[in-house]
């Protein structure tokens, strides 16, 4: 074998126990070390670090919070209400060494331990509202309580401080959609038809009202009409028997002739009279005074 293989297959072999001592540790990550899986270090800081090789392992965690769904769940409100809540958790590790040997380092069996426990605290809060205080009225407060409850549990059991947790969505169940609709649409039904009515009433009164004022106009101006009328039919009565006043003889022919004009107005009339009539007195004696 040369000289050349045989430094090639040193500096192989030097590689190889260097990247099997040496590793490093991100500022993402939390890291433990563990020694035929027993832990010896369980806070690992981020930087450059040695270990045995075939002895020593190490188990990387990320350190950044994680965001895990909770599936939607029918919850049952103080009312006997259902309710489908849809909600997360942010939470992320804390202790290392708890959270290793809880979850072995994984993420899903961490999620399979600490979603359990928000679903139960949520329904142990949502079973003490009413749906109105699910939904606004107490929903700051409610998630605020649910929070620190988990955190307990979870720091205490699995190494893991939860951050927050919240309700993203609130529905009510599918089976219960449609009668609130229709409850809904019914009332909306119910104030259409009292504004209906209300109108109906409203339009009556108005009319009501706007024919009893024009029966007082109507009334007023027939009075003022007919006083008018009164008083002008005086006045031309008065101017009458002031002129005529001046000859009664030319008056009486006057009247006379009008009386003629009406009793002879059609050509075919008739009327049969004894010839020394007062009606024809002025027929028979036009110069007569």
């Amino acid at each position: 074998m040369s000289r050349s293989t045989i430094a090639l297959y040193i500096v192989a072999a030097l590689l190889f126990i260097a990247n099997s001592t040496i590793y490093t540790v991100h500022e993402t990550e939390r890291a433990v070390l563990l020694r035929f899986g027993e832990v010896v270090n369980a806070d690992l800081k981020p930087g450059l670090h040695a270990k045995v090789p075939f002895v020593n392992e190490v188990r990387r965690f990320e350190a950044r919070t994680h965001v895990s769904d909770s599936d939607r769940t029918e919850f049952l409100t103080k009312e006997s209400k259902f309710l489908v809540i849809d909600a997360y958790v942010m939470w992320r590790v804390n202790d290392v060494e708890r959270y290793f040997t809880a979850t072995g380092g994984e993420t899903r069996e961490a999620e399979a331990r600490l979603l359990p426990l928000v679903r139960d605290g949520l329904k142990n809060r949502v079973s003490e509202r009413t749906v109105n205080e699910v939904v606004a009225g107490q929903r700051e407060q409610m998630m605020q309580d649910l929070t620190k409850a988990v955190n307990v549990v979870a720091a205490r059991e699995f190494g893991i401080q939860v951050v927050d947790v919240r309700v993203k969505r609130v529905d009510f169940p599918a089976s219960t959609v449609e009668s609130i609709y229709n409850r809904m649409r019914t009332e909306r039904e119910r104030e259409a038809r009292e504004w209906r009515s209300q109108g109906t009433e409203m339009s009556d009164r108005i009319k009501s009202e706007a024919d009893r004022q024009q029966r007082v106009i109507l009334a007023e101006a027939y009075r003022e009409a007919e006083i008018l009328r009164g008083e002008g039919e005086a006045e031309a009565a008065g101017i009458s028997r002031k002129a005529f006043g001046k000859d009664p003889e030319f008056y009486n022919f006057y009247r006379s002739l009008q009386a003629y004009r009406h009793a002879f107005d059609k050509s075919g009339d008739v009327m049969v009279l004894k010839g020394d009539s007062e009606f024809l007195r002025y027929m028979q004696k036009p110069n007569t005074r």
